[in-house]
């Protein structure tokens, strides 16, 4: 499958993986942009400029606003300090709506043209985790207009009140499509092979995403329950070890492009993972985090040498998170499992069925879970099950006496947060719960506030008379994470 789209789209992907973050600079002008092409190339262009998307800001950025790194020199020892401009965002918000709305647009009109309801399924919901993600990262986002570049030039920017369930009904039109069986991708599905089952299970996790990003938790935990149902079911961004070509993005950032720029040196997630920092350390007996802590880092970096860095080794002994050809998750079993244990509390399914959905979690963390082979070493990770009396006031995970409850939820959430590694998802978590008294707290990085959202591009609001006129600043709250 690595080889699969690699002469389609050598030159997308020389591009995005080229530069820093300037990823898709005339994508509409490249000699071989497939707007004009058939269906299928345009369907494979479509997921390539998706995986780019979400390796680029929506990982890098929130790797250093959410604790997962540290923001150390050079541009992200700025922007991890919050002083960043809108004119920053101008690739990323452009590979969103360019690389991959556009393109999933002309994929829609081809695929509806040729009768092809499977490709256009797919379709629909690449295009919904998309823009979903867009809202989660600036706030009110076009969509509905952004449809039509020539009745809607300049389109307008919808609320996420009316965007969300938007994009919630679009992921159940995209899998009434893959229900009506009528159509064929094949291998030009880079993802799953058109495997209709994957597909399926894939939008039922996104649809428990947006609930949850709604706090309708009742919802969410309904979506969930339809959602990815097994690891291997899981999506991933896949990677090979050609260098400006098919590599992971991140590897390509954190070892060539900018390298050393981003460390793990006392960054909150490496904080709780290191066994050898007793005093945040979040091991216990049933707990050992020894092999997911050198999974995600390396104690002496290579590119970063004599601190703790993100772990990019790529040899036979040792593939890191961010190995050159390590996959990059993008829609998972663990999100949707961890997802049913949050939203089975939330949504007063009981204390049980939530304990019940974490322990089967931990059993497939203690079988290895997503670690790669080289990291799955004997007597380095230990997961056993949780029992009520661990989160009873003064059990192993209830020290300080709260409820059992509540106790159960604060690990769910950490769980989450530490699963989340690399993904925008863990910023999502922490938004969400900032103001609650549980989950994850970060100390900012700089000043006394944290950063609540990405700055709309400063070419959209130059060139948009529909964009925000007062653009909300790094540090205004948006709708759902109030």
């Amino acid at each position: 499958m690595k080889r699969r789209y690699k002469t389609l789209c050598t030159a997308l992907l020389g591009l995005i993986l080229f530069s820093c973050e300037s990823l898709v600079s005339d994508l509409n002008k490249d000699p071989n942009n497939p707007t004009d092409a058939s269906a299928e190339y345009i369907f494979t262009g479509t997921q390539i400029a998706h995986m780019a998307a979400q390796e680029g800001m929506a990982s890098r950025l929130t790797i250093v606003w959410t604790g997962y790194g540290f923001g150390s020199f050079q541009q992200f020892g700025t922007w991890g300090q919050y002083q960043i401009t809108a004119a920053n965002f101008d690739d990323d918000w452009n590979l969103f709506y360019t690389g991959v709305n556009k393109n999933a647009v002309r994929a829609l009109e081809k695929a509806d043209q040729l009768g092809n309801r499977v490709m256009g399924g797919i379709t629909r919901i690449i295009q919904a985790q998309n823009i979903g993600t867009v809202t989660e990262l600036w706030g009110d986002a076009p969509f509905t207009e952004a449809s039509d570049a020539t009745k809607y030039p300049n389109p307008r920017f919808e609320t996420q009140a009316e965007l969300i369930p938007k994009l919630i009904a679009r992921l159940n039109d995209g899998i009434a499509d893959l229900e009506s069986g009528i159509g064929t991708v094949g291998t030009k599905d880079i993802f799953f092979g058109g495997d209709v089952t994957k597909w399926k299970q894939v939008a039922n996790t996104l649809k428990a995403r947006l609930y949850v990003d709604l706090k309708q938790y009742d919802n969410a935990y309904t979506a969930a329950t339809a959602g990815v149902s097994t690891f291997a079911n899981s999506m991933y961004a896949l990677h090979g070890t050609t260098a400006s070509v098919n590599e992971n993005a991140n590897y390509s950032f954190l070892t060539n492009i900018r390298a050393g720029s981003i460390t793990g040196e006392n960054a909150y997630n490496a904080l709780l993972l290191n066994p050898a920092k007793a005093a945040t350390y979040r091991g216990n007996a049933k707990t050992n985090e020894t092999a997911r802590f050198k999974f995600y880092y390396l104690e002496n970096g290579v590119n970063a040498p004599g601190v703790i860095e993100p772990n990019t080794l790529t040899t036979n002994a040792s593939r890191g998170f961010f190995a050159r050809d390590a996959s990059f998750p993008l829609v998972t079993y663990q999100e949707n499992i961890l997802t049913l244990a949050e939203m089975a509390l939330r949504a007063g399914k009981g204390f049980d069925v939530a304990l019940a959905h974490l322990n089967t979690y931990r059993s497939f963390l203690n079988s290895g879970g997503y670690l790669h082979a080289t990291y799955k070493v004997a007597g380095t990770y230990k997961y056993d099950p949780y029992v009520a009396a661990d989160f009873a006031p003064g059990g192993m995970e209830n020290k300080d006496g709260i409820t059992a409850s509540n106790a159960l939820l604060r690990e769910i959430l950490e769980e989450r947060y530490v699963t989340f590694y690399g993904q925008h998802l863990g910023w999502n978590d922490e938004r969400r719960t900032r103001t609650e008294g549980l989950g994850v707290k970060l100390q900012p990085n700089n000043g006394s506030q944290l950063p609540w959202r990405f700055i709309y591009s400063q070419n959209e609001l130059n060139s948009n008379p529909n964009s925000p006129r007062s653009a909300p600043s790094l540090f205004d709250p948006m709708a759902i994470y109030k």
